[in-house]
């Protein structure tokens, strides 16, 4: 085997530190008092050879997060289960059709709200994302919580603690996959969390630094619209600009452009299997911000020794969605390292 040329054994040094630094970093901002879980299962429910069982958790004092989990009605022992998380306005009944297919496929398949989402909204899943929106200018305004994509990935950790806890899960075969909010929230759980054996974000790896760089920042931020305007009328800003996009950020998500931004974070899953879907014409995960975070990615896994367990997905000529057959490809990249 060839060798490596002393000035790519320095690259790869000064990668795995700033990766250190990084993950490091990212569990000291979440981090919060652990209190018990405090569980509760309700009595499963079997229909068209599924069970189906609702359950929540406590991941931080005042914060109970409900969830789903369905498996086979077959299914016996120990299984791999597959987390999905939803996109902004979603919620864990949205993804019943994907938890489905997964649990035919042999896993224990789980969903749960996010914050202001679902369940954990005060005025229920028929809330879409108006509350989520209102949590992100409350933080902007008070400093109180990261419900931009940050708290999420809190409870992604207390989540795979409690299903640590079940006589029906391998903990050591856990998956994650999740959708565009989702999907970011996906790749910085499974970047800090090793107990996420295999990754697949859809719509979410981006450089939030490239599209800020390269005007190309508007889609993302109307995600968060009335959030970002109302963000820009308290500080006096008529017409806001990348500049006040930065102070936005800065305050919502801090870091989400620079340690804790996609060619940061998505490196730190590796060696562990990632598979990243997105879209050729997506404007809210841009081109090239999107081959920064695989140029980074692709390094992490060459110095692993582990080129096989990344593949980076572009649906041609797709925007912000995920194709049936991309979610074919998925369920078959957990099957492959998962092995069901």
């Amino acid at each position: 085997m060839p060798r490596l040329p002393l000035a790519a054994f320095a690259f790869f040094a000064v990668l795995a530190a700033h990766a250190a630094d990084s993950r490091s970093a990212f569990l000291k901002l979440l981090d919060r008092p652990r209190v018990p879980l405090a569980a509760d299962v309700s009595p499963p429910v079997t229909r068209d050879a599924l069970v189906e069982t609702a359950f929540s958790f406590d991941a931080e004092a005042g914060e109970r997060v409900p969830g789903l989990l369905v498996k086979s009605a077959t299914s016996n022992g120990r299984r791999p289960v597959v987390i999905v998380l939803h996109g902004t306005g979603g919620n864990k009944e949205s993804q019943r059709a994907l938890l489905a297919e997964l649990a035919r496929d042999g896993f224990a398949a789980v969903a749960i709200d996010g914050r202001f989402h679902g369940a954990r909204a005060k005025a229920g899943k028929e809330a879409k994302s108006a509350e989520y929106v209102g949590a992100i200018l409350e933080r902007f305004r008070t400093g109180r919580g990261y419900p931009f994509f940050y708290d999420t990935a809190w409870d992604v950790m207390r989540l795979i603690d409690y299903l640590e806890t079940r006589a029906d899960v391998d903990p050591r075969r856990i998956g994650a996959i999740g959708f565009s909010k989702g999907g970011i929230e996906t790749y910085l759980a499974a970047a800090i969390d090793p107990r996420i054996a295999v990754a697949v974000p859809c719509i979410g790896v981006q450089s939030f630094r490239w599209a800020l760089e390269n005007n190309s920042w508007q889609s993302r931020i109307e995600t968060v619209q009335a959030a970002f305007n109302a963000a820009a009328k308290d500080s006096g800003v008529a017409h806001p600009g990348a500049e006040f996009v930065r102070t936005f950020y800065d305050r919502v998500a801090p870091g989400i452009y620079g340690e804790f931004d996609g060619p940061a974070m998505v490196p730190l899953i590796a060696p562990r299997p990632l598979l990243s879907i997105n879209g050729e014409i997506d404007p809210r995960t841009p081109g090239p911000g999107l081959k920064e975070c695989a140029d980074a990615a692709r390094a992490a896994y060459r110095a692993a020794g582990a080129d096989d367990r990344f593949v980076l997905h572009v649906q041609p000529a797709t925007a912000h969605k995920v194709l049936p057959e991309s979610l074919v490809l998925a369920r078959d990249w957990f099957k492959r390292w998962l092995k069901p």
